[in-house]
């Protein structure tokens, strides 16, 4: 293969994911409040990480990799579960849980088909669900120019927000293809530079910027460790390994190789390392993107080596903070309007998780009913358990951690004696699921 040719599907793979890799840290860090150079940096480690993670999972040997032309970026999952271990126990706790959950992933890899059994499609459907449900608000919020704005609500504001979120619609009603994967980054720039003629952008981050700079591990301090914090974190990487299962068995057959259960396992364990490696250099959990698989079908080209290129461009792009800093002039109700977009999607994928679950038998209907209630409750009424022992809130504190123990102690209980998971059943219900980004 030429090598431009290489090159400019190396681009292709960079654009299908850059939304989502950049829109993480952005939403993650403005909920946070983090300072513009902060801001700068997290995007530009997250890009960096990407690359990393990415190079690690291609790279087949004999302890770590599928092997794959897979692309790796952060998953929208952890973006809720990390703004609440973040507001509570503070920077350190995330990545502290963060490496934990790798250290988990890489630990119980060869184990992780037993694991499964406790994560059928109605347990990840709900857990997929209460997380996007969690995440709507700040997404409105955002919409109206951010929580605590002396312009909330104003009609420019809401222009801006529902102007963006009209032109993403209108490129997935009339695009196909490359320009319909990209729309929301499309939405994003045109809202930015809509802005901008508004004066409503300042350059000042950019022009500060440097152009070059080196990681530094542990940016935001030592990393603290918390059991909530850490179990939330371990039960965000495991929706997120079933979800990857469903694209590696769908980039299996899209390049003709049939895998195996230890192709899997190093699979699990080279998203394990990723996971470590975001956690060291504080940036976010990885998992497999689903629509770079998408690209693969699309444009027939299954050589690694694009892929190669394409972790190549984003750890380039991770050294230099101008480019990071050209993200972080995106205005806060842009960044609402197309968040509504996202946001939403997680809360369909989850839907169309549950599709697949059999919702004539009421003892499911309850399942999902007493767990998206429990998470959700917990969630607006964070008190609920604050007099029970401390022991006991680890497992309660959290929406998202309480409402997926209630789904999957209620499948134990109904649905014990079902059919045992297995890896192709996983493929029907997961190559599917839809990643926001």
């Amino acid at each position: 293969m030429k090598k431009g040719k290489v090159f400019s599907l190396g681009i292709q793979h960079v654009l299908a994911m850059y939304a989502g890799a950049v829109i993480v840290p952005l939403i993650v860090g403005g909920a946070l409040k983090l300072s513009p150079e902060q801001l700068a940096y997290l995007v530009a480690i997250d890009l960096l990480t990407c690359g990393l993670a990415t190079i690690l999972q291609v790279w087949q040997n004999r302890f770590f990799g599928v092997g794959l032309p897979v692309v790796l970026g952060c998953t929208f999952t952890a973006v809720g579960p990390m703004i609440a271990i973040g507001g509570q126990y503070g920077m350190s706790a995330i990545y502290g849980a963060i490496i934990a959950a790798g250290l988990f992933v890489v630990i119980f890899a060869g184990a992780f088909g037993k694991i499964l059994k406790l994560f059928p499609p109605i347990v990840t459907g709900t857990v997929v669900t209460i997380i996007g449900i969690t995440l709507i608000p700040v997404a409105i919020k955002d919409m109206a120019g951010g929580a605590g704005s002396e312009t909330f609500g104003s009609a420019q504001n809401l222009l801006l927000s529902f102007g963006v979120l009209g032109f993403i619609l209108f490129l997935y009603r009339f695009s196909k293809g490359f320009i319909r994967s990209v729309s929301i980054l499309i939405g994003l720039i045109a809202g930015t530079v809509a802005s901008a003629s508004m004066g409503l952008v300042d350059f000042t981050p950019v022009l500060k910027a440097s152009w070059v700079h080196m990681p530094k591990p542990f940016y935001f301090g030592v990393p603290t460790f918390e059991a909530g914090a850490i179990l939330t974190m371990i039960l965000v990487s495991t929706v997120s390994l079933i979800e990857s299962t469903g694209v590696f068995m769908a980039l299996g057959k899209i390049c003709d190789r049939s895998l195996t259960p230890k192709d899997l396992t190093k699979g699990y364990r080279g998203e394990g390392l990723a996971i470590i490696l975001g956690g060291i250099f504080n940036a976010f959990p990885y998992t497999t993107y689903s629509q770079n698989v998408g690209l693969v079908q699309l444009s027939g080209v299954k050589s690694k080596q694009v892929i190669y290129v394409a972790g190549g461009m984003l750890v380039f792009l991770g050294l230099i903070p101008k480019v990071a800093a050209l993200t972080t002039l995106i205005p806060t109700p842009v960044m609402g309007g197309a968040m509504v977009a996202m946001f939403g999607m997680v809360f369909a994928s989850g839907i169309k998780m549950l599709s697949e679950v059999n919702l004539a038998k009421q003892e499911n209907l309850l399942i999902i009913a007493c767990s998206v209630g429990m998470g959700l409750g917990v969630t607006v009424e964070p008190e609920l358990f604050s007099k029970l022992p401390e022991s006991v809130q680890i497992l309660t504190e959290n929406g998202i951690v309480a409402g997926s123990l209630m789904a999957i102690l209620l499948n134990l209980l109904f649905n014990a004696r079902a059919a045992k998971v297995t890896v192709p059943q996983l493929q029907k219900t997961q190559k599917e699921v839809v990643h926001p980004q």
